[in-house]
């Protein structure tokens, strides 16, 4: 048992799941709910009183395809100055990483936000390109500047994804044999709790918005646990103190302004339909596939993974990182041959972290 504040409420909301007698499997889909997971070492406790919980496409990042990656290469390598967060600089395609591009003197840039990248976009003459990454969580973020005047060479280059049809993706495959599904509270927060009530309506799937704290995915947990119990299939929100019904309108609406969905394949997943998020007509003169579209059919084919990496199937919930022959040999953070690897917020790179008997 980790060691913390709430340790004895921790232990009663273990009692109750165990005192149920279950064998169930949930999937979160959500970078943080697995970091918490596992570095609490919520996993053996939890499969202690009957209950598996497997990470789905959670992870912003390891979701974007290499053939996104190869775009933004292909890009640095044609003059353009490449912005995007640092985690996106290590993903490995068969042409190389952006880190590699940066080292052969293309102009490739960490950034933390958007409003950097604007910022030198105005420091400069030279065509500047923002890699936007996220779900529906960052994306109302890249939209704001969009808003306002921004200079004439900067565009952006959006990897956006929203979660609803990826849910649907997993539940439609059938690959995922699951029980229930804990939803993303940072997701929520923004989307609202009526996103997620299609697929208690439709697939009957018992679903509870969770926070990330210890007790939140725990009493999460339980709360599944007690959904299916009972034969119910609903959306319960234990995310209370920030999660509204109607999640936060104003930002659904600068989304809403700003982009339209689209087709798009996830990595480990085929083309989904309207999973992906591009900006829409009226900002065609910041959109860098419009902008820089003759540079980006020079971008070659890509493999979309590296020979042996599994990222998809640990993406699809399917393996647990420790189960890809490559893990903790060939792939570690130090020498990723996935995403999973290089992010923070990927099943690999937590697991190398924070299980000791990883190996």
């Amino acid at each position: 048992m980790y060691k913390y504040r709430d340790e004895a409420t921790a232990r009663k909301i273990l009692d109750k799941i165990r005192e149920m007698n279950i064998d169930y499997t949930f999937m979160h889909v959500c970078g943080t709910h697995q970091d918490s997971i596992v570095r609490f070492g919520l996993e053996p406790m939890l499969k202690e009183v009957g209950v598996e919980i497997r990470q789905g496409p959670g992870c912003p990042v390891c979701v974007t395809t290499s053939s996104e990656i190869a775009d933004a290469i292909t890009l640095a390598r044609n003059g353009i100055t490449v912005c995007a967060f640092g985690d996106m600089m290590r993903v490995p395609t068969t042409i190389g990483t952006l880190n590699d591009v940066r080292s052969e003197g293309g102009d490739v840039r960490i950034v933390y936000s958007i409003e950097d990248a604007v910022r030198m976009a105005k420091e400069q003459t030279k065509p500047l390109v923002f890699v936007s990454v996220g779900f529906e969580t960052t994306a109302p973020s890249t939209c704001v500047p969009l808003q306002k005047e921004v200079p004439e060479n900067f565009s952006i280059y959006s990897c956006h994804r929203i979660c609803p049809p990826i849910l649907k993706a997993i539940f439609d495959m059938g690959e995922s044999k699951i029980q229930g599904l804990i939803d993303p509270g940072h997701v929520a927060v923004i989307t609202g709790t009526k996103a997620f009530e299609p697929f208690a309506e439709i697939y009957k799937m018992p679903q509870v918005i969770a926070g990330f704290e210890p007790l939140d995915i725990l009493m999460s947990v339980y709360m599944l646990c007690k959904q299916v119990k009972e034969g119910r299939a609903e959306v319960e929100n234990e995310y209370t103190r920030l999660v509204r019904p109607e999640g936060n309108p104003k930002a659904l609406k600068l989304m809403e302004e700003t982009f339209e969905p689209v087709d798009r394949a996830w990595r480990g997943f085929p083309v989904i339909p309207k999973s992906a998020l591009a900006l829409k007509t009226k900002y065609q003169d910041h959109d860098a596939n419009k902008v820089h579209e003759d540079i980006l059919k020079l971008t070659p084919e890509v493999e979309a993974e590296a020979k042996g990496c599994r990222c998809g199937e640990v993406l699809r919930g399917l393996i647990r990182s420790e189960e890809c022959p490559m893990f903790g040999r060939v792939c570690k953070p130090t020498s990723p041959s996935g995403p999973c690897m290089v992010s923070s917020e990927g099943n690999c790179n937590i697991a190398f972290r924070f299980n000791k008997t990883r190996l």
